[in-house]
């Protein structure tokens, strides 16, 4: 399976998101911000970041940016709850950032599991015999 970044500032919700990726198999690493999950993928490069937009320190648009400019193929799904702009308009916007897929919150476990199917399919994605 994938091994995954997830970045998600909602201390309630991260570990819930963390145990249903783990549960699916998925290996996970966690942050709070962008600025922790730049430092984190920086250190261990993942096949898939998933981040929250609307967030303390540095926020997910900015870091989507700066995630595509060290790899620009590192697969990214997107999601929020809304914002200042609004839903819609914040997941477009992390669209024309990078994002490969964005998802609305709130979003039941089937839901975030076939999205990460989406961007890196089961043929695709992190094995451990790989090296």
């Amino acid at each position: 399976m994938a091994s995954i970044l997830l970045v998600e500032d909602d201390e309630h919700l991260r570990p819930m998101l963390k145990l249903v990726l783990e549960r699916a198999g998925h290996q996970v690493q966690e942050a709070g911000n962008g600025n922790e999950a730049l430092e984190i993928y920086n250190r261990h490069p993942a096949d898939l970041v998933v981040t929250d937009l609307v967030m303390p320190d540095k926020e997910g648009l900015e870091t989507i940016r700066e995630l595509r400019r060290i790899d620009p193929d590192v697969k990214i799904i997107a999601m929020s709850g809304g914002g200042r702009t609004g839903i819609k308009n914040y997941l477009e916007m992390a669209k024309s950032f990078g994002a490969d897929h964005i998802l609305a919150k709130p979003f039941s476990n089937q839901e975030i599991l076939d999205s990460i199917q989406l961007v890196i399919p089961p043929e695709n994605a992190y094995r451990p015999s790989d090296g």
